[in-house]
């Protein structure tokens, strides 16, 4: 098994290193030109900005029971496809019972931003999101 990160934006790479080293799981880092991440204790891959460059290599190199960090609804369907756990950095983990509702959301979005209606800012990153993603992330490496 293998943690992968989709790194863009992603607020909880080191908190996923700290878990990662706990439970001895490799941890590869996934991001583009504009936002190299390297860190102690894992892999780092970039890739050509562009769209989706990092989502597509992420798919092809996730492997059943892999761990999946990542945001973005599109990928996590793609990863939960070929058999990994994935979850967001708030500690939600994606499954065939959420992603359908999750995708559907995303598509309203993206009418409501075509037709410039643009939605409210996200707050500030709280420590309950963080404790949230903590013990998420835990209970699955714990129940592998």
């Amino acid at each position: 098994m293998t943690i992968l990160i989709d790194a863009d934006g992603c607020p909880v790479v080191d908190l996923t290193l700290q878990i990662a080293k706990r439970f001895v799981v490799p941890v590869i880092i996934l991001c583009d030109t504009a936002h190299q991440i390297e860190r102690e204790g894992a892999q780092t891959l970039v890739f050509d900005k562009g769209a989706d460059s990092v989502d597509f290599a992420l798919v092809n190199r996730v492997k059943p029971g892999d761990v999946v960090v990542t945001q973005d609804y599109g990928l996590a369907s793609m990863c939960l496809a070929k058999c990994a756990r994935v979850l967001n950095q708030n500690g939600l983990e994606y499954t065939a019972d959420n992603i359908d509702a999750l995708m559907l959301r995303r598509y309203e979005n993206k009418k409501l931003l075509r037709a410039g209606k643009h939605p409210k800012r996200s707050p500030k990153r709280t420590k309950e999101q963080d404790e949230a993603f903590v013990a998420t992330l835990t209970d699955i490496l714990a129940s592998i």
